[in-house]
């Protein structure tokens, strides 16, 4: 399978990356520095590029730098023969993505053109923290499996605002509920079934990338909760029953909006009980198996961004994970407080480069 190529990456005024430009290699590329240099930085200016948001805030006027009123990123990718140059204009909480510098139809168009797949220390939270985690990950993958996902889901939180709205502000009998209800339950029937599907392709890959890296003998499992009825009767009359609760509640309490991925380790939920070794492992399985279901959605192996991971886990697990980087088959974009550590690539695959102050040279 062709893997997409991140040939160049440039920022203008992104956090600390005041004017940087390098020029990147197909396979591995190791960026080193101490902690606060712009490595970080560095990885979520590529995933900005890639798919308009951050990795690790959704606040778009954190990404410019102190003082500046606009700021950008550009790169040229290479997707097999084809080549595009892609760039997102940032002002405030404003982006202008454009793609050979025309405007795509819509967001959710650029989001999944060119994937890209991220793993970072605070990724630990798809195993131990709140179900929005994983409704996320199910969603980046839904996305590629059923391109119309995102505007469904976006769709269907305005429908569960409003029906809300009408409950706190006209009362369980307001006369526009039936119609908000209505719509609630055609688009988070669909929602649903895309993250039924995303969870499907996802878990067997998992199970199997944990049966790899994680402890002998304690199989992980992967289970779809969905916290929609099935069928629209049914849906439609658990939404009208629960409109006293919702409005004592202040939150829909039926719906997509409260899916899960459950997972277990030996048969007991991995969130209360797994170690932190474990947790990892389990990340990285995720991981794994997020990069495999979207090369076969997409038809071309993800960008690979890996944010100073191997800090994160133990011995066995970092030679895991080496062991899965050897056989991504697609470009990496890494991030180490010590390159010595990273045992992955050749003189002829590997290039590396240093970050200091907001500034990347090669080494």
């Amino acid at each position: 399978m062709r893997p997409l190529v991140l040939e160049s990456l440039a920022t203008f005024a992104f956090r600390n990356l005041v004017e940087v430009s390098v020029t990147l290699g197909p396979s591995f590329n190791v960026f080193s520095g101490e902690n606060g240099q712009g490595k970080t930085n560095l990885l979520e200016a590529a995933y900005v590029l890639a798919t308009s948001k951050s990795f690790r805030t959704s606040k778009l006027a954190e990404l410019g730098a102190h003082g500046a009123d606009v700021a950008g990123v550009r790169g040229k990718f290479r997707e097999g023969p084809d080549y595009r140059e892609q760039s997102i204009g940032l002002r405030g909480a404003a982006r202008a993505p454009k793609v050979d510098g025309k405007r795509p139809k819509s967001l959710f168009e650029y989001a999944v053109r060119s994937p890209v797949v991220v793993f970072h220390p605070a990724e630990v939270a798809l195993s131990m923290g709140p179900s929005a985690e994983r409704r996320k990950l199910m969603d980046r993958v839904g996305a590629y499996l059923s391109p119309g996902l995102l505007v469904e889901l976006e769709s269907y939180r305005r429908a569960v605002r409003e029906r809300q709205r009408a409950l706190e502000v006209r009362g369980v009998s307001a006369r526009d509920l039936p119609d908000w209800e209505a719509l609630v339950v055609t688009h988070g029937l669909r929602v649903a079934e895309i993250r039924q599907r995303a969870a499907t392709e996802l878990g067997p890959r998992a199970e199997q990338g944990f049966a790899r890296i994680g402890t002998p003998g304690l199989p992980l499992v992967v289970t779809y909760l969905g916290h929609a009825p099935a069928d629209e009767a049914s849906f439609r009359r658990a939404l009208e029953e629960s409109r006293v609760k919702d409005r004592a509640r202040g939150a829909a309490t039926v719906g997509p909006h409260r899916d899960d991925l459950r997972l277990t380790l030996g048969g007991h939920v991995a969130k209360g009980t797994a170690s932190q070794g474990q947790h990892r492992a389990i990340v990285l399985a995720l991981k794994s198996a997020e990069i495999e279901v979207v090369s076969d959605a997409r038809g071309v192996r993800p960008i690979l961004l890996l944010d100073d991971v191997s800090s994160e886990l133990d011995a066995a697990r970092t030679e895991a994970l080496f062991r899965f980087l050897g056989a991504h088959e697609g470009q990496v974009l890494l991030t180490t407080t010590r390159p010595e550590m990273i045992t992955v690539g050749t003189a002829e695959s590997r290039k590396d480069f240093r970050v200091e102050s907001g500034s990347v040279t090669p080494s």
